[in-house]
């Protein structure tokens, strides 16, 4: 079954403005799924078949003349020797969208993309199935807690289904996984596949790692860590390696799109910010496999159920975000020296709206009362804040700040 996906009318959008489009995104997302399935009528190649790498690596100005534009070129990052022609191909030639990049490995992407395809690319990052997705929900819009954003969610969204999302949460938001009916040992045999791919298709070429099982240990730590302030010494020593290691291994996990570091947000107002982002490893089913959590029964009652909670949702946000074209969203987090947080930050022109991130179905005032430390920003204002939890419905907790169900973000 395929599930149409959001960030299909940004793609055919920047494909109208850009003769090379790049989509990126960690493996097995949907990404080349997506475009065969809109883009059916166009030229399509896949590098990670060693014939036709081999083809595009010894003579790239054959391969597409085999290959003739509009194509669709899947795993671009295994033959960077095409990004010169596809360059000399789209001076020469201004027509639009005649290229669909797709890659898993960003940082071999990107590097390839600045060099080569600088103003002439546009780049769109695509994340799993979101839960507007599998709920076929239209709404596109990225996620602002305001009230017309809830309106809209709320025209669209059935009732709350708390064991649907449980499940889906340990379940992951890999399509594959969605595409037919599944059960546990479906879903271990996926992650256990999923993961060794990862490693040998992907981090071997970027790393050359020689001790896999140390980098496999590292990879644990990190969904470990999720939800929770980066700490490179804790890592390091996890996994016995220095901090160089960790730092070059953390910038390929998150370059291959299975973490996300958030940044804290920073105004000179106050130099008693915390400054070391937060780590979040944005698939839960992925990092419940790494963590051992088996069943949603063990997840929920397990010690990792909030930061896992979290994780999710943001996930979620994020989605929304990249889904709507935006690659880096005003996404942030706040904490103070004296140990004030709140879990997200979304920053919209001159507006700050909180956000806090609950597993409650029943929220409290005090779950918001670091929402004052912002109220004195210079040049910004606080918007309407909220506590996404597992509410059931919607209803005030404070003047302008909502309790929030999480099937409405």
């Amino acid at each position: 079954m395929y599930y149409s996906r959001h960030i299909e009318p940004v793609i055919e959008r920047i494909a109208k403005r850009k003769p090379v489009l790049v989509l990126t995104g960690a493996r097995q997302v949907g990404k080349s799924t997506m475009l065969k399935e809109v883009y059916n009528h166009l030229n399509y190649v896949a590098l990670n078949r060693p014939l036709v790498r081999q083809s595009a690596v010894e003579n790239p100005s054959l391969f597409f003349e085999a290959n003739k534009p509009p194509v669709i070129v899947d795993e671009i990052q295994k033959a960077a020797e095409l990004f010169d022609y596809i360059k000399d191909i789209v001076d020469e030639d201004k027509t639009k969208g005649q290229f669909y990049l797709t890659g898993s490995q960003s940082m071999k992407l990107m590097k390839n993309v600045s060099d080569s395809l600088a103003g002439r690319a546009g780049i769109v990052r695509l994340l799993g199935l979101s839960m507007r997705e599998l709920d076929g929900v239209k709404c596109r819009k990225p996620f602002v807690p305001t009230m017309k954003h809830l309106q809209a969610m709320q025209g669209e969204c059935k009732g709350f289904d708390y064991h649907k999302t449980i499940g889906r949460i340990h379940k992951g938001f890999f399509p594959e996984l969605h595409e037919s009916p599944s059960d546990l040992h479906d879903w271990a045999d996926y992650y256990s596949s999923y993961f060794q791919t990862y490693i040998e298709k992907d981090i071997k070429d970027v790393l050359q790692i020689q001790d896999e099982a140390a980098f496999i240990k590292f990879v644990k730590a990190v969904a470990a860590l999720t939800g929770q302030e980066l700490n490179y010494n804790a890592l390091a020593e996890i996994c016995g390696k220095d901090n160089k290691t960790v730092k070059a291994w953390l910038s390929v996990l998150e370059s291959s799109g299975l973490v996300y570091l958030l940044e804290p947000y920073y105004n000179n107002f106050n130099k008693r910010l915390i400054k070391s982002p937060k780590l979040y490893f944005l698939d839960t089913g992925l990092a419940c496999w790494l963590l051992g959590w088996n069943t949603p029964e063990q997840l929920v009652n397990g010690a990792m159920w909030g930061h896992i909670f979290e994780s999710f949702v943001f996930a979620e946000v994020l989605k929304s975000y990249y889904n709507d074209g935006i690659v880096k969203p005003s996404l942030f987090y706040y904490r103070d020296k004296d140990k004030n947080e709140i879990d997200l930050l979304i920053e919209d022109g001159d507006t700050l709206y909180p956000v806090e991130i609950k597993t409650t179905s029943d929220p409290v005032k005090s779950m918001v009362k670091s929402f004052r430390c912002i109220a004195n920003i210079p040049n910004k204002k606080v918007g309407s804040g909220a506590v996404v939890c597992l509410a059931k419905e919607v209803l005030p907790l404070t003047d302008g700040v909502w309790i929030w169900p999480v099937g409405l973000v």
